[in-house]
């Protein structure tokens, strides 16, 4: 069976690498254009690409997947199913319809859960417990075509976007194979989705995306910190200067602000002693340094940071910070000024 393979990141090359290792024939791979990274801009494949030149399969790579010339390309290579896996792009109906077996989509949720583009951070900073794979047949909504196939991953208490990630890409890697095979053999079933989801729209994140307002609570910093790790990480400013917060955990908060998807007014009605017992302060206030952590007064409950980066360092524990950095209880996170040195 031809297959045309279309996705970008880590995430997509381990399903290509599944369909690789399977009988499906992959002829051709799309895959977005080549990004400059670091200081020196220097031109970076994305992973999909690497992979599929050391197989020697053809690799284009469109700004526009939707122009009369790429949809040529797709009708003469004639597929019996394209697969699609955090392409980047919108894929058109002139493009849809070309497959034999359609374009099927491996989506990072439980669809209609969290349709979008970030689902798998999302659903941490949402604080679920549970996410899984859709294999889903597309259609030229946003994440809307019938679903196929669906397994659940369970979220862990400590569980990173960088280690939902990967659980996500062996399942997916295993139900995309599963449901193609089921297709094949005319064994399929289609469900149609329900127009409403049950999660607001997984928006895209950027490198802004990881700014911690500290008038949040706790609980939900938390799962931020998690969420956006390893990207884009999340951050404040200390005496001007960006520090990555890598690590934390809550050691005081209101009882509701631990509820799954909890939210919190982003004012808090009134600051007085936390239920740790330090002096509580604005949010965003140091209220208490030890050996190994710095605790930091929040919208709700202090927050506990243990692992952090400053500006131009390394990522290292909090202890191995305060060797080197003096630090102030009193002092106030989140304000960036960059006047001051």
């Amino acid at each position: 069976m031809k297959t045309v393979f279309m996705g970008t990141p880590d995430f997509a090359a381990g399903i290509l690498q599944a369909l690789l290792d399977s009988e499906y024939e992959v002829t051709a791979v799309f895959s977005q254009p080549d990004k400059p990274k670091g200081r020196k801009a220097v031109l970076q494949a994305p992973p999909v690409k690497e992979l599929a030149l050391q197989h020697k399969i053809p690799v284009y790579q469109p700004a526009k997947i939707r122009t009369e010339e790429n949809v040529q390309i797709l009708r003469d290579l004639a597929p019996d199913f394209i697969v699609v896996a955090a392409f980047g792009q919108i894929i058109p109906k002139s493009i849809l319809d070309i497959p034999r077996f359609g374009c099927l989509n491996v989506h990072a949720s439980l669809l209609p859960a969290w349709r979008g583009a970030a689902p798998i951070q999302w659903a941490i900073m949402n604080g679920d417990r549970e996410t899984g794979v859709t294999i889903m047949r597309m259609d030229p909504g946003l994440d809307t075509g019938d679903i196929i196939t669906q397994k659940t991953v369970p979220i862990a208490e400590d569980e990173t976007g960088g280690s939902l990630f990967d659980k996500m890409m062996v399942t997916g890697a295993e139900e995309i194979i599963k449901t193609m095979r089921l297709i094949e053999a005319g064994e399929a079933v289609y469900t149609p989705q329900p127009e409403q989801s049950s999660t607001p729209y997984a928006k895209m994140l950027d490198r802004k995306s990881g700014l911690i307002d500290w008038s949040l609570p706790a609980v939900q910093i938390e799962r931020m910190i998690r969420g956006l790790d390893p990207w884009p990480g999340s951050y404040t400013y200390e005496h001007g200067k960006m520090l990555k917060i890598w690590k934390a955990e809550v050691i005081g908060a209101g009882e509701d602000a631990a509820d799954n998807g909890a939210e919190k007014s982003a004012e808090p009605e009134a600051y007085g002693t936390d239920s740790a017992g330090a002096e509580a302060g604005a949010p965003g206030t140091i209220v208490r340094v030890t050996k190994d952590a710095l605790q930091v007064q929040t919208g709700d409950g202090i927050l506990s940071v243990l692992e952090i980066q400053p500006e131009g360092k390394k990522r290292m524990a909090v202890d191995a910070f305060l060797r080197g950095y003096r630090q102030t209880e009193g002092e106030l996170l989140g304000k960036e000024d960059k006047q001051q040195s």
